[in-house]
């Protein structure tokens, strides 16, 4: 339980910090230093990429265990008939839900926290140009008591008005890489976990199940970059520019949290089917 915890936890951090990047570009719009923006959140998406490296092996450990369990249990005979797996494997399904409603609750939390950071990143873009290092502004903001309370003083939580203005007025931005977000969130969110699913549906060649979540997660990357960010870059240039107004990338961001959202639930759905298809596509290739 403690490692399905950390898993849940390492989750919800990864799925919060990639929907603060939305903040990234209304903060770089504000100060006119997108790149510097993208920069310096690069410094908070390595968060992301060690709970990363952290959560994959702790889950993959957990499936591990339940068919390793199984096995013993079975004692040589056909493991996949024997009742004892099969409760092995209807936990599986619940834990592994779970982590997914845990990416649910890490994306609420950013969509809530994109305000405070883009106070925060704007803070921080323009310590970055008076000191011209990353590692002197992180200092600076952390040892420095006068930045710690002008840091604190940014936080605020969205009202509700905010997102009832966002949805009530006419949409600016492409309905089509919305749609497209929702997609990729939902089988990025699923894709490695479908695929350990999906390991364990077939024990015996669950090492070619599990790797088959790099075509998964490939396809996702592919539309990402493809569809939504081309888009997303293209509607922040065009606020650099004049050409729209700063509430159109307001509007973006809070419409890609809430796409973003509504992908991690699209992934409780789709977490099944994918587990059969890649069982499928496993036992055609071995």
């Amino acid at each position: 339980m403690t490692r399905l915890l950390i898993v849940a936890l390492l989750t919800a951090i990864i799925h919060m910090i990639n929907t603060l990047i939305y903040s990234v570009r209304l903060a770089g719009v504000r100060t006119q230093r997108l790149a510097t923006a993208l920069s310096l959140f690069q410094v908070i998406f390595l968060i992301a990429s060690t709970a990363n490296l952290i959560q994959a092996p702790l889950m993959s450990s957990i499936v591990e265990h339940a068919i390793n369990a199984g096995l013993r249990h079975a004692g040589g005979g056909d493991i996949l008939t024997d009742p004892y797996y099969q409760a092995q494997l209807a936990r599986l399904n619940m834990e592994i839900r779970l982590v997914i409603l845990a990416a649910t609750g890490g994306t609420i939390l950013g969509g809530l926290l994109i305000p405070t950071f883009v106070r925060v990143f704007t803070r921080g873009i323009m310590l970055l140009e008076d000191l011209g290092s990353v590692p002197r502004m992180i200092l600076k903001m952390i040892l420095s008591p006068r930045q710690l309370l002008a840091m604190a003083k940014k936080v605020k939580l969205p009202g509700v008005g905010r997102f009832r203005d966002a949805l009530r007025g006419p949409l600016n931005i492409p309905r089509h890489f919305l749609v497209a977000n929702i997609l990729i969130t939902g089988i990025w969110t699923t894709g490695v976990l479908s695929a350990l699913y999906a390991g364990a549906l077939i024990p015996q060649f669950r090492s070619t199940a599990t790797l088959t979540s790099g075509i998964v997660n490939g396809v996702a990357a592919v539309l990402a970059a493809t569809v939504v960010d081309p888009t997303a870059a293209m509607i922040t240039d065009q606020a650099m520019r004049g050409v729209r107004p700063e509430e159109d990338v307001k509007q973006m961001a809070v419409f890609l949290a809430l796409t973003r959202l509504a992908g991690t639930l699209l992934a409780q759905a789709l977490f099944v089917p994918g587990a059969l298809v890649i069982r499928f596509v496993a036992e055609l290739i071995t």
